[in-house]
């Protein structure tokens, strides 16, 4: 039905930078908020950043500042450019959106999440 593919992870050292992107496709009829998460080793999985169809967009504290979320609505996809990368920005970053899409005859509306992306930040 519907399939979220991120790319752009990859190892970098501190003070670099990275961009990711997450394209959305199937049965699409409209993408709403798109987000992205990352989950480090024993931890849970946090908020990074989030956009809204409006392009409203709020970011976790510690990513204020270095990492911007954008989004091209003709290609449905959100992007998260990362800069001045940390050590501990290091996790598994997934994409996840919430998306109305045709299910048989009718519609259908809910979040999907992206199989993430791997960034590592060396010292």
């Amino acid at each position: 039905q519907v399939e979220l593919v991120e790319s752009g992870g990859g190892l970098v050292q501190a003070g670099g930078s990275l961009r990711l992107s997450c394209a959305a496709s199937g049965r699409i009829v409209s993408v709403n908020a798109m987000d992205w998460y990352r989950q480090a080793p024993g931890m849970q999985r946090e908020l990074v950043a989030g956009i809204t169809s409006s392009d409203t967009t709020k970011y976790g504290d510690s990513v204020k500042g270095r990492f911007t979320i954008s989004r091209d609505n003709a290609k449905n996809t959100v992007y998260l450019q990362m800069n001045s990368l940390k050590p501990e920005d290091t996790a598994v970053y997934y994409c996840n959106a919430e998306i109305t899409y045709r299910s048989g005859t009718t519609y259908s509306k809910r979040g999907f999440w992206g199989q993430g992306t791997q960034v590592t930040v060396s010292s």
